[in-house]
């Protein structure tokens, strides 16, 4: 084999040196795959009270209603990741307000930002992951049909601090480690 030919990885499951943590090393040149948690990014967004929901076209979870939220993309501030979700599954243009919340989520390796937000206008429609987009009003909110335990407390936290305009962000409650 020339020094040109590249060499096909060969991974291994193995602490490396320096480290405490078992991780996929390539046995030819050393290199670490390192397996991180997903960062989600998403908000709250409000429009005269009633706040904005998506019933998910995709899985996991499809059918059930959420937040406007997905998965941060690489050189993408968080904000502009949750502005990006709701434009991408509401067709919502939206103005991020503060950070209500930082979940953990451990069991799937997750990391969630919530933020607050507000509508710049009513005109929402369904994305390509979304079935269909509304706005509810507190007590319409599909309780029983919310896609993930997040969701849940991420409104639940909105509407402690709907009227506050100062507060420490969130985190996981009690309930939900």
């Amino acid at each position: 084999m020339s020094d040109k030919t590249p060499r096909k990885p060969n991974f291994k499951s193995m602490v490396p040196d320096g480290d405490n943590v078992t991780r996929s090393v390539c046995a030819a040149c050393g290199f670490i795959d390192y397996q991180n948690p997903k960062i989600v990014v998403g908000s709250v967004v409000e429009w005269e009270g009633k706040i904005l929901l998506c019933r998910r076209a995709i899985e996991p979870r499809i059918g059930f209603w959420t937040l406007p939220a997905g998965y941060l993309e690489l050189s993408e501030s968080a904000e502009d990741g949750a502005r990006r979700e709701a434009q991408e599954e509401a067709c919502a243009d939206i103005e991020i307000d503060r950070l209500l919340a930082f979940y953990s989520i451990e069991r799937i390796s997750q990391i969630q930002l919530m933020f607050r937000a507000r509508l710049k206008s009513p005109d929402i429609a369904a994305g390509p992951e979304s079935q269909e987009v509304g706005l509810f009003s507190w007590d319409d909110i599909p309780w029983k049909d919310l896609a993930f335990p997040s969701v849940g407390w991420a409104l639940r936290q909105y509407n402690e601090t709907k009227d506050r305009s100062n507060f420490a962000p969130f985190t996981n409650p009690i309930e939900g480690l």
